[in-house]
């Protein structure tokens, strides 16, 4: 979003789901990539964005420490607002190749993001993604080799409330022109509508925009603000990409908007239930009416705000739920105490209507050697009932839950995976188990 609100949204409006599309893995590479819906590090591990946004373009000078501080706070990514030029004073090929060394060095992920396209067909000054890809052309140089530890945002909020309907298109014709032009990164793609997407048209698109990738590498964001004022809406949305294995990101929300009052604790449980990522906005320096979205004051990581105690200290917080990338030699492992050196680890995630729920799970094994034969268990948390399972045999007694594989997923490779589902159903809140062994081994959790 820009520092000064965008025009109000309409409202949202039912739709159908779009049927089911397995979004396929991204071809091995030496950086972020995509696989079965999920985002994976350099070294195939399963990677959750827990962070925030740092308008970088308009305050360049506090940018260094900014991130020293949003990483001590306990988060893992930041998105870095860039501009091209075209509304702001460009940030030059010099400007990217600092912020990406100053990333490194504070050991955040950084999402770099292009700003001028924000409400393009809606706001007069905005640009077209087209004009974004000439920019990231212009300033490979200070991104290229980089993949392991950025994600290129292709353009911000890219379709305001007019001409949305050529975000498809738009959006298409701009990843394929990165990849032309030799990008291997992971590109995050906004949604249109000021990003929030309320005409649905990033999330019926979605599977045909990923297919058209020709690297299978695309992670979609939506921004969550007065249009997403319910937890019903929250988790609608954004369990419409899990059941297509889509990968969706929150790439900006808060506490309050001046178009509604989003409802910022459905958004971080939900991202957290989903194994989801979301990055708050923003650090600090709002203006034009929208100063309540700073989460710390006046750059000062000592004087966080209302809002900056609740994202980084409340329930499903950055404090919580962060996990250092594994690509800086993280040893937390995701986070299960056991060092990271469990050579398994287990994503669980949920799609949930109330009273049932689908469970897709997938084993992934991280030790070097094959797992030839196989038994997860774990307990449920809460009162949840096995209805039935696809790709393993799941039996369940009180509360245990045992997995046993088919012969058709009897084999795990190193460094590879599988994957099985259930149904099931529960007549209390629901929520992933807290622990899972493989075999009698701890494994840590995705």
């Amino acid at each position: 979003m820009l520092a000064t609100a965008a025009g109000a949204l309409l409202a949202v409006t039912a739709a159908v789901l779009t049927a089911p599309h397995a979004a396929q893995a991204a071809d091995a590479s030496t950086g972020f990539h995509v696989s079965d819906g999920r985002l994976l590090d350099a070294n195939n591990k399963d990677f959750v964005l827990r962070g925030v946004n740092h308008a970088h373009t308009w305050y360049t000078a506090r940018t260094p420490q900014a991130l020293k501080d949003i990483k001590a706070l306990g988060a893992n990514s930041a998105r870095v607002v860039l501009s091209t030029g075209d509304q702001w004073t460009k940030n030059d090929t010099a400007d990217v190749a600092a912020i990406v060394s100053q990333c490194k060095a504070s050991r955040l992920v950084c999402v770099l993001e292009a700003h001028d396209t924000t409400g393009y067909g809606e706001a007069g000054a905005a640009v077209p993604l087209s004009r974004a890809v000439d920019y990231w052309k212009g300033i490979k140089s200070a991104v290229e080799g980089q993949e392991k530890y950025i994600i290129l945002n292709l353009g911000n909020e890219p379709y305001g409330n007019t001409g949305y309907a050529n975000w498809t298109s738009g959006t298409t014709d701009a990843i394929k022109s990165m990849r032309a032009a030799g990008f291997k990164h992971t590109i995050m793609v906004d949604a249109p509508n000021w990003g929030q997407d309320w005409s649905f048209t990033m999330r019926d698109n979605a599977a045909g925009v990923f297919a058209a990738d020709p690297d299978k590498n695309t992670v979609f964001s939506i921004h969550m603000y007065g249009v997403y004022d319910t937890a019903a809406e929250v988790k609608d949305y954004l369990n419409r990409f899990v059941s297509q294995k889509l990968p969706i990101v929150v790439g900006e929300f808060g506490d309050a908007h001046s178009d509604g009052n989003p409802d910022e604790d459905a958004i971080m449980a939900t991202a957290q239930q989903l194994g989801l990522g979301y990055l708050g906005w923003s650090w600090s320096g709002n203006g034009g009416g929208v100063e309540y979205l700073d989460l710390a004051t006046g750059f000062d990581a000592g004087r966080l705000t209302t809002w900056g105690q609740r994202l980084f200290n409340g329930a499903n917080g950055i404090k919580a739920t962060s996990h250092e990338a594994s690509v800086y030699g993280s040893t937390d492992g995701g986070g299960d105490g056991n060092g990271g050196t469990s050579p398994c680890q287990v994503n669980y995630r949920l799609s949930d209507w109330g009273s049932t729920f689908n469970a897709d799970v997938t084993i992934r094994n991280t030790g070097t050697t094959a797992v030839k034969g196989w038994k997860l268990q774990f307990s449920f948390p809460g009162d949840q009932r096995v209805n039935s399972a696809w790709n393993a045999k799941v039996s369940q007694q009180g509360k245990a839950v045992t997995a046993t594989h088919e012969a058709w997923t009897e084999t795990i490779p190193a460094g590879g995976s599988v994957s099985f589902g259930f149904n099931g159903s529960s007549t209390s809140a629901n929520s992933a188990p807290g622990a899972f062994t493989l075999n009698g081994t701890s494994c840590t959790k995705a």
